[in-house]
């Protein structure tokens, strides 16, 4: 249980950094039209040897798709703004929008998609430490 919380706070704690830049950057990334991913940091998770966390900003531009992949741990997402549709192998889409939070299970495939409104997600993943943060899948 406190681990969970020691994480819990982590993820509260960031979120509150980055609603502040987050409209520029935003507009940037709706300009090129294309996605953009912001590692904004990495860490290893104390009390739980070999295991990391890596917290990342992902915009995508309206009617864009996210190739498919899977991380080797899991994935939490919380919609910042705007809209996206999770797409996940063997399960129904997931429509979620701004101030609501998922999560991808351990090397779950999936892809993100965005129709006339795109996404700014906040992704929180927790895996093991030194392994890639996502395989593509063909």
């Amino acid at each position: 249980m406190k681990k969970l919380l020691m994480v819990t706070s982590c993820v509260a704690m960031l979120w509150c950094g980055f609603t502040a830049a987050e409209t520029a950057t935003k507009e940037s990334s709706a300009k090129s039209g294309k996605v953009k991913l912001e590692n904004m940091m990495s860490a290893v998770l104390e009390g739980v040897p070999g295991t990391e966390v890596i917290v990342s900003r992902v915009h995508i531009p309206p009617h864009s798709t996210l190739p498919k992949h899977w991380h080797p741990g899991e994935e939490f997402a919380y919609i910042l703004q705007g809209k996206a549709i999770l797409v996940q192998e063997g399960k129904e889409d997931v429509v979620t929008k701004a101030g609501e939070a998922i999560k991808i299970p351990l090397k779950q495939i999936h892809s993100a998609r965005t129709e006339s409104e795109g996404a700014v997600i906040v992704v929180f993943r927790v895996h093991p430490q030194g392994e890639p943060e996502r395989v593509l899948v063909p």
